[in-house]
């Protein structure tokens, strides 16, 4: 635990007892301010009671003496309406902030010299995370996990010598950091995601830009220029004086880091040379894992690594759950867990990998559907439906790529085993990967992901 020393002898509130905000809770006591939380739910307020931790219906709260409002990132700040809780210590003009800026507080507060490496972007944090902080373990340096990755941030190893904190950060959680001071801070992509919450893509686009822009002083911006929004966000960080490493997968750059086949490359004055080798690295499979693994190469690279150093740590990645998780094979069929692709297009990025696949997609639909994803359909075989995107993606696929309602999860992955093992193909595979929030039938992509792994292994997939 780090414990938060900023808020010592003051009145701290706290609303959403998840993880984070327990873990926000201990961190604040531990530093001797006075936390006051509350949930909207009775049984998550009863559970904190009894883990000793004080609460209070902050609607009757002496907002006067209140230092700060800790919100979780889950709750809404701004869109489509403040939480009540946000809502009140606005109208008491009481900051309101999250676990990351408690952390960050700290750091520059007691340990400034503390390397922090924040990654955001639409898609591809949680793996170039991992990424990032494998090789630095590989490499001997002691890296410290955490954010929106699973652990919660002040629930790491408190701060010491030759210790680099590895964060990702949600725009929720940029959206409660304004300190956020990143001596390495990443930015993959932007495409349409989280709506719901920020209004519009320019608000979303906003939030995401300050983790790049907060870049601490001689730190460095890295940002892959792939997207329009991500093009400009590196001229304004260039413009603001900032260190920028452009990224790119599309094609040659006269300077950073680009993607040429399994090759990356770095470039510098127009002058480029082969850097690191992703053939026969099968966690870091596709193109969208040659951006995240640019984007850790370059990260690493700011934090003084040499080149043999990073290839060892690349080689030897596992990967992580959910995200291209290769589960096994039977016979010729292998079996793939993409279940952390919750949108269209981090859907395209798995479909771009494989040429014979047996899909199985749907759940709870977002904005737009599958339509962007037509030029991946010569590479469907057919596809299974599940949840309640069912019939909207059947419409889509209507003339274009064979297709069933399956319903469940555990019927798709029968049909579509049953169906790739019957096949000619030289490799097919089956391949979850729903385009879908999961919240129709799991209440995760985890528990979803873990699901299709338990029905997989059933067939006696190994």
């Amino acid at each position: 635990m780090i414990p938060v020393t900023t808020f010592a002898g003051k009145t701290v509130a706290l609303f959403g007892l998840g993880s984070s905000g327990l873990a926000s809770c201990r961190a604040l006591a531990e530093g001797r301010a006075d936390v006051v939380a509350y949930d909207d739910d009775a049984k998550k307020v009863a559970e904190a009671v009894t883990a000793g931790i004080a609460t209070a219906d902050l609607r009757h709260l002496k907002w006067r003496n209140v230092a700060a409002l800790v919100l979780s990132p889950g709750v809404p700040l701004t869109h489509p309406a403040p939480h009540w809780a946000a809502a009140l210590a606005q109208t008491e003009k009481v900051p309101v902030i999250g676990d990351i800026e408690l952390f960050e507080r700290e750091r520059q507060a007691n340990a400034p010299e503390t390397p922090l490496v924040a990654i955001t972007g639409t898609n591809g944090k949680s793996t170039t995370t991992a990424l990032i902080a494998h090789i630095l373990k590989a490499a001997g340096t002691d890296a410290q996990m955490g954010g929106n990755i699973g652990v919660p941030i002040l629930a790491l190893e408190p701060f010491g010598s030759g210790r680099v904190y590895v964060i990702e950060t949600s725009s929720y959680q940029i959206d409660l950091a304004p300190s956020l001071r990143p001596n390495v801070g990443i930015l993959l992509n932007l495409s349409e995601d989280h709506l719901d919450r920020h209004g519009t893509m320019e608000k979303y686009a906003a939030v995401k830009t300050r983790l790049v822009l907060g870049v601490a002083s001689g730190g460095t911006a890295v940002i892959g220029v792939d997207d329009k929004f991500c093009r400009a966000i590196a001229e304004k960080a260039e413009g603001n004086g900032i260190k920028v490493v452009r990224i790119s997968v599309q094609g040659p750059m006269r300077d950073g880091f680009y993607a040429e086949g399994s090759r990356i490359v770095r470039a510098s004055g127009g002058k480029a040379h082969p850097f690191a080798q992703l053939a026969g690295i099968g966690s870091l499979r596709g193109v969208h894992n040659a951006q995240n693994a640019a984007c850790a190469i370059a990260a690493v690279t700011a934090l003084g690594l040499d080149v043999q150093t990073i290839q060892r740590g690349l080689m030897s990645f596992p990967g992580l759950a959910h995200r291209m998780e290769e589960i096994g094979r039977k016979g010729s069929v292998l079996f793939v867990n993409d279940s952390k692709a919750t949108n269209a297009d981090s859907a395209a990025r798995a479909l771009a990998c494989f040429s014979d696949i047996y899909w199985i997609a749907g759940g709870k639909p977002k904005t737009g559907g599958i339509t962007s994803l037509e030029e991946f359909f010569p590479r469907i075989r057919k596809a299974y439906l599940i949840g309640e995107a069912a019939k909207e993606f059947a419409g889509t696929l209507e003339g274009k790529v064979e297709h069933e309602i399956a319903g469940t999860l555990e019927r798709a992955v029968e049909l579509a085993a049953r169906d790739a093992a019957a096949s000619e193909a030289k490799e097919p595979v089956v391949l979850l990967s729903p385009a879908c929030a999961s919240f129709d039938q799991f209440s995760n992509f985890e528990v979803r992901g873990n699901a299709f792994r338990g029905h997989v292994r059933a067939l006696g997939v190994s």
